[in-house]
């Protein structure tokens, strides 16, 4: 069975490039959060630290979803699809957010500790 070459239309070229620029910037903002910090004071501190940075960065990631969120509606001709997408999207950054990102720096386990520094010993 010889199989025929077919070659690549117009349509098929932009769909290509576009679906490389919207794994460029999903990689992008992907990155974004660990990367901002090395930027300055503001960014690293103000912008991205705490509750702050996690809601900026999780209203982004669903913002740069609505395209995917339209084809999976478009696709099964169904609001369920999409709902379940929101839904993938919401566990896996809240579990990168709350549970993974405390780990990784060190925030997660930190424990109140009594010890006095030994100057202050002879104070008491």
């Amino acid at each position: 069975m010889a199989q025929v070459e077919r070659g690549l239309t117009w349509r098929d070229r932009i769909r290509s490039i576009w679906s490389a620029l919207a794994g460029a910037m999903g990689l992008v903002m992907g990155l974004l959060p660990h990367i901002l910090h090395h930027v300055g004071f503001l960014a690293g501190t103000a912008l991205v630290a705490g509750s702050g940075g996690t809601a900026l960065f999780g209203a982004l990631g669903f913002l740069f979803s609505i395209p995917m969120l339209v084809r999976l509606h478009r696709r099964f001709k169904t609001w369920r699809a999409p709902a379940i997408g929101v839904l993938i999207f919401t566990l896996l950054f809240s579990l990168s957010a709350f549970v993974i990102g405390p780990k990784v720096s060190g925030t997660g386990d930190a424990k109140p500790t009594t010890e006095q520094h030994p100057e202050h010993v002879e104070h008491s």
